[in-house]
This record gives structure tokens, sequence and C-alpha cells, in this order.
């Protein structure tokens, strides 16, 4: 390896970079424990703490409380202050790591981080043989850190801004509409969309049983069973009973076979239905989405979106940063005419296809 060209300056530079990654790779185990032991909620509703306070109030080790502390603080996650030797979560640290009904709530989200690291050797295998890695096949903790990542943009953009985006599709869920949400996970998207429109039925798709066994469990809770269901079944096995929408929520470029998948949910669509498709924010070109968000997304693609298509049939590998372009191309080839992007927020697009 020749290293004579490598310019000091540049090198340093590169080094800081590489240092800060490793620190922020190494902290992201210290925000998964910190989510699932109650540190942070436990700091937000106590204040000012130390260690041996934050111990108690979550039944920990005071000595492990205090290095896990000093990790949080020098990686900028909470507000430490020298003089009385207290640390803290200000009003937007707490947003993030604490409130999980915040608009910018992070911490569930470090489920999926931390199951690209579980799975690393088998995607890695993946990589040599070309088949991937399936959903179905992943660490538990993706499940739970997926729904958790996307449900505060679906709590806060769905029924607000995303569903009244697309035309005609409001008014059609408060006559009382029938909504497939396909690829639905844990339930989420469905959950928040049967609270909001009480006159309308929903039915869940998922190919994952264990996710589907959640969903329904969830719905049970709620009080919801009596119009929401969910059923286990891959897009194309969704059934043509009419359906007023059909929503795919960030899941779409996870399939072998988006194509197949669309013209399936076209046929399932009344003649005047509805398609929503909700994914990762992307532009077209690579070099335009070269930013924090586009960095993470890539990451996920390459650990968890491209291996779970390359697992199915079709193989199309779309990836979590396709684009609009590319993602409308897909849904024309399943019979759809107009496609337009009706909404953005910083971590997604939502879609509109008519038939």
């Amino acid at each position: 390896m020749n290293d004579t060209n490598a310019q000091p300056s540049t090198l340093d530079l590169f080094m800081g970079k590489m240092l800060a990654d490793m620190g922020a790779a190494m902290a992201g185990a210290t925000v998964v424990m910190g989510d699932r032991l109650g540190l942070y909620v436990a700091m937000s509703e106590a204040g000012p703490v130390d260690a041996a306070h934050l111990a108690r109030l979550t039944g920990t080790s005071e000595r492990m409380v205090a290095e896990w502390l000093a990790a949080q603080a020098t990686s900028g996650y909470v507000t430490y202050d020298p003089a009385s030797g207290l640390f803290s979560l200000s009003p937007e640290q707490a947003m993030v790591f604490a409130d999980e009904d915040s608009p910018v709530f992070l911490a569930g989200g470090y489920g999926t981080v931390a199951s690209a690291w579980r799975d690393e050797p088998r995607i890695a295998e993946g990589y040599r043989n070309g088949r991937g890695l399936g959903w179905h096949e992943r660490d538990p903790c993706l499940f739970c850190g997926t729904e958790r990542f996307f449900r505060p943009s679906y709590r806060h953009h769905l029924v607000q801004s995303w569903l009244p985006a697309l035309k005609g599709v409001t008014a059609k869920l408060e006559a009382g509409a029938s909504v497939a949400d396909v690829g639905c996970g844990h339930g989420a998207s469905t959950l928040i969309m049967a609270r909001a429109y009480p006159k309308s039925r929903f039915t869940g798709f998922d190919y994952h049983p264990a996710s589907v066994a959640t969903a329904r469990e969830q719905a049970a809770r709620e009080g919801l069973s009596d119009r929401v269901s969910f059923e286990v079944g891959a897009a194309q096995q969704v059934p043509a009973q009419g359906f007023d929408l059909a929503c795919c929520f960030d899941c779409l470029h996870d399939m072998g076979d988006p194509a197949g998948a669309a013209l399936r949910l076209h046929d399932a669509l009344k003649p005047d239905g509805t398609l929503m498709v909700v994914e990762p924010l992307a532009r077209d070109r690579l070099e335009d989405n070269m930013n924090p968000v586009g960095r993470v997304y890539y990451a996920a693609s390459a650990m968890i979106c491209t291996p779970a298509s390359l697992n199915q049939p079709g193989q199309a590998g779309l990836g979590a940063q396709a684009g609009p372009g590319r993602l409308s191309a897909v849904i024309r080839e399943g019979g759809f005419r107009d496609v337009r992007v009706a909404a953005e927020t910083p971590f997604n697009m939502v879609l509109e296809a008519r038939p």
C-alpha cells in the first residue's frame, strides 16, 4: 500500500472524522442500554441527578451508571455541570431520548442499529452468496426498532398531513372506507389510522407471523379488534376485494418484486381507489442523498433493506434510497397511471398513485 501521497492535514481531518464515527458507533450501544433500563426517562422526570440518585431511581448499579453518565456526557447526549457534578437532559435531549410521543424521538430506532451488528455475520454471508437475508431471519430487535423509529413520523404526520394530501381520501375515510395496510409490521400505522377514522375498516397484511401476532395483541389492547384485523400474507396475497385505500409504509423497497406487488394492489383497489406509498426520503441521484439522513438510510439499506429484497423472488433490490423517479416507474409497471409525490418530511416521502 502506497501512503506517500497522503496529505497530513487531510489525513488529520479524516482521522478526526473516523474517531468521531467510532465514538458514535460505541455510544450507540449505550443508547440502547439507557433506553432499555429507563435511564433517560428517569433523568427526564427527576431533573439534575448524580450517579447515586439515578441508580436508586432505576434499580441499577451506581458504579455502572456513573460510567454510563460519563459516556453520555462526552457524547453530548446528556448535559454535565462540573460545578455541581450533576447530569441532566436538556429539553431537546429529552425529546430525542426520553419522550416516545416526541416527533423527533430516536432512542427506539437504535434497536435497528443493534440488529445490524448482531446479524452482520449472516448479512456478510448473504453478500457472498447473493441470497441476502430475509426479515423473518433477523434478530427480533429489528422489528421493535423499526416500529419505534418510524412511529413518531406516523403519529405526527399520517393523519395530520399525509392522508389529507391525497385527493379525496380523507372524505372516504370519514364516511367509512375499506383500507389495506400492506407490510404493516407491528401495526403502528394501521392502528393510528383506525383511531382517527372510526367508521372505516382496516386490514393489515405482513408475511412475518410474529409481527402479525404482535399487531393483533396491540389491536386487542386498544379495543379495536372489531374493525381492525391483521393477516399473515405478502403483498401478492392481498385479496382483490375492492379496497378504497391501500398503503405501503416504508416497505415497498424491501420487496423482491415491488412491481408485482403494485400490480396486485392495483387489482385489489376499487376503480377510484388510491395507493399510498410511504418511503424513506431520497432524491434520484446518489450525490443528492449525501446528507445525514441519506447516510443513515444507505447504511440501513446495505444492512437490512437490500438483503431483504434479495432474499425474495424477484430480487429487485431497490434499496432504501431508490428515489421518487425509480419508485414511480415501478408503481407504473403495476398498472397505475397517475403517480406523484404528495408530501415530504425530513425522513419520509409520500407517493400517491391512482389506477
